[in-house]
């Protein structure tokens, strides 16, 4: 080999590995962040728990959280077997109604005898003032029958979403994601609110988000646990693929509850790089 030919080699080698260290135009890191989210970004949506909310007036919590300009409420059904605590029944959330027209979710953390006893009316207190379908989450780790339960969902006109728990992995919900309108990452440990988020559920909120995109699916994404207006919470989550934020505590800790709303989505969307009226898909 000529030794000019050797030198070209070295000149091209060290011109690739320069590069690679070459500061980042601003218009190559614009199109990164818009990248952040795998796929088109999906429209944020807060969705405040009533856990943290006065269960002696849960109905005017729940109006007050509509005015504040929030996507829909979720009822944390617990029944003191499948978590560690007790909340209330579908008698409670039909009260609720009366009080509000916005959306309902309701996420059964309860035991299977219960969901298998219980589906259908938890799916007609979940609709709208005018029947329109709510969103029914059941627990993967409480479904032996999954489809089933998701086929019951929407038989019964609701809308039908899965969520998995911290030690959950992503695959068993992998089957069922041509039948849900959602899939809700767990990012604590069912039962309690006002824990830490687990770091750890980022990654598996992108192999989920990956999964959907790639199969073309309208699937939503949402998070549970520790969401507050931050960039270690929200704007992780949003930056992995989520775009439904399950805020409890982190929203009830404001004294007006529409500037809660207001910052969490300004994080969530600046971590998924949409600004300037970029597209999102609805």
């Amino acid at each position: 080999m000529s030794s000019i030919f050797k030198s070209a080699i070295f000149m091209a080698a060290a011109l690739q590995s320069a590069s690679a260290f070459a500061p980042i135009s601003s218009s190559s890191r614009a199109t990164s962040t818009s990248l952040n989210v795998y796929g088109t970004p999906r429209e944020v949506q807060i969705i405040p728990s009533v856990l943290p909310a006065d269960f002696g007036k849960l109905g005017e919590d729940c109006k007050r959280l509509e005015d504040a300009g929030c996507h829909r409420v979720q009822f944390d059904v617990m029944d003191g077997n499948f978590v560690p605590n007790l909340t209330f029944g579908p008698e409670t959330i039909r009260w609720c109604r009366k009080y509000t027209d916005m959306p309902f979710e309701t996420q059964l953390m309860v035991s299977e005898r219960c969901t298998d006893a219980m589906l259908e009316e938890f799916v007609e207190v979940t609709k709208g003032p005018n029947g329109e379908p709510g969103v029914v989450i059941v627990h993967v780790e409480a479904c032996t029958h999954l489809h089933r339960a998701l086929g019951r969902i929407r038989a019964a006109g609701g809308s039908p979403s899965v969520a998995l728990n911290p030690h959950t992995p992503a695959e068993m919900i992998e089957n069922v994601l041509d039948m849900v309108d959602h899939v809700l990452v767990m990012t604590v440990n069912p039962g309690f609110g006002g824990q830490a988020y687990i770091p750890t559920m980022t990654d598996k909120i992108k192999k989920i988000r990956k999964w959907i995109v790639d199969r073309d699916l309208d699937v939503d994404i949402e998070v549970d646990g520790g969401i507050k207006a931050s960039k270690e919470t929200i704007g992780a989550c949003a930056a992995a693929g989520a775009n439904c934020f399950i805020a409890g505590s982190g929203l009830f800790a404001y004294d007006d509850l529409s500037e809660g709303v207001k910052e969490l989505t300004e994080m969530a969307l600046e971590a998924q790089g949409v600004t300037n009226g970029a597209k999102v898909e609805a």
